[in-house]
């Protein structure tokens, strides 16, 4: 019996919505719908694979073997996104750390910068 895929209701409405890969095999601790959208949530907001793959329980190269899989066009594309994503937002966070040195006081032109960049990017989210 085949299984028949549908959006991952935990993304729907979200720009990382997506179609999730057909499983081989049933499997409780494989990759599952809900642990490929767990791992797409992840990664937005890590922007590691390494990270979001531990975060889930799954391992860094069945991650890879899943997104070449056939038929998982929709995994990558929600993947690059993703990543996109938590990249963009771990860079926000590492420069408001370096902006707000506790021994030399916060460097304003950094934070003001840093929040020009956040805007930047809500902004560009709204458009898409």
């Amino acid at each position: 019996m085949e299984q028949t895929t549908h959006p991952a209701p935990l993304l729907a409405g979200t720009r990382f919505a997506f179609t999730p890969v057909a499983q081989q095999r049933h499997r409780a601790d494989g990759w599952t719908p809900d642990t490929q959208a767990n791992f797409i949530r992840a990664l937005s907001a890590m922007g590691s694979v390494g990270k979001a793959e531990r975060a889930v329980g799954m391992g860094r190269a069945s991650a890879y073997r899943l997104r070449e899989r056939s038929h998982a066009a929709s995994f990558a594309a929600a993947w690059d996104s993703a990543i996109s994503t938590g990249r963009m937002h771990q860079f926000s966070v590492a420069m408001m750390d370096r902006a707000i040195d506790v021994s030399s006081g916060p460097d304003m032109a950094v934070v003001h910068a840093a929040l020009r960049e956040d805007a930047l990017a809500k902004t560009t989210k709204e458009t898409i």
